[in-house]
């Protein structure tokens, strides 16, 4: 079956946007999180525009590659300005989780307003044998509170920025994780968990 995961850029103080995130300012103040994608010379093999150092592609573009599927929360998706009508993702379809309606959304884009369970339950479907990626700090606690995760990457940069939104929300319980890799790269550590049950 499928896996469920997120792997997302956070600072150490656990912050996945920069200040000020919203619609037509993006992820936030300043770029801080996101300059591992761009400073590097090795090129993403699935993602045209990346640069990233030699470890960083390599985990990065292994991440990419299981990917069949993405779910995104609202905020996420009006961030990054609706994904410009597409999805994170070059490939994968996208799964807007919202109880407001989404205007615009595109062949590539589907809302999805009955819960997460439902959501990732679409988002497997159209994943096939390929894994589902959670985008966003609520799709990703929804997910943890239904048992429903397998993984978790931390792209961890070494920043504090003292604001933006969360990785993580309030969780009923502690959640275990298991280490399997930790990969140091210039300007990040990658940090991938698997969700202990």
């Amino acid at each position: 079956m499928s896996k469920v995961f997120s792997a997302l850029a956070v600072s150490v103080d656990g912050y996945i946007t920069g200040r000020n995130p919203g619609t037509g300012r993006g992820l936030g103040d300043g770029t801080a999180l996101f300059d591992w994608y761009s400073d590097g010379d090795t090129p993403s093999r699935l993602f045209g525009g990346f640069k990233l150092s030699e470890p960083s592609a390599r985990v990065f573009d292994a991440l990419a590659g299981r990917v069949g599927a993405t779910v995104a929360g609202r905020a996420t998706y009006d961030d990054s300005d609706g994904f410009g009508g597409g999805s994170p993702h070059p490939t994968a379809p996208l799964f807007v989780l919202s109880h407001r309606p989404v205007p615009g959304m595109s062949e590539r884009q589907t809302l999805v307003t009955t819960g997460i369970e439902d959501a990732i339950a679409a988002a497997r479907e159209a994943a096939g044998d390929r894994d589902v990626a959670l985008m966003g700090g609520g799709v990703v606690t929804e997910a943890l509170k239904a048992g429903l995760v397998d993984e978790l990457v931390l792209h961890q940069v070494p920043i504090l920025l003292g604001a933006g939104r969360p990785f993580f929300r309030e969780l009923p319980a502690h959640v275990r994780l298991r280490l399997v890799e930790a990969v140091p790269a210039p300007g990040v550590t990658h940090l991938h968990y698997e969700i202990q049950r």
